[in-house]
């Protein structure tokens, strides 16, 4: 399952880590950050998975 998500956000990881940001976040807000250590764990775990790509570059030589 995890490939799938991965393949899903597959260029677009900085708007994947701004919702995990965000959902951890509201996570902190409606528990009074009674679980903020935990809420930082899961979301540098997430942030781990979720990797980052590198843009293609232009000065690449050309194919054939």
């Amino acid at each position: 399952m995890l490939d799938k998500l991965k393949g899903l956000i597959k260029g677009h990881e900085d708007t994947a880590r701004q919702g995990v940001e965000k959902a951890g976040d509201a996570v902190d807000r409606r528990t009074g950050n009674k679980y903020r250590d935990q809420v930082d764990t899961a979301q540098r775990k997430l942030d781990e998975q979720i990797g980052t790509q590198e843009p293609p570059s232009d000065d690449r030589p050309p194919h054939g």
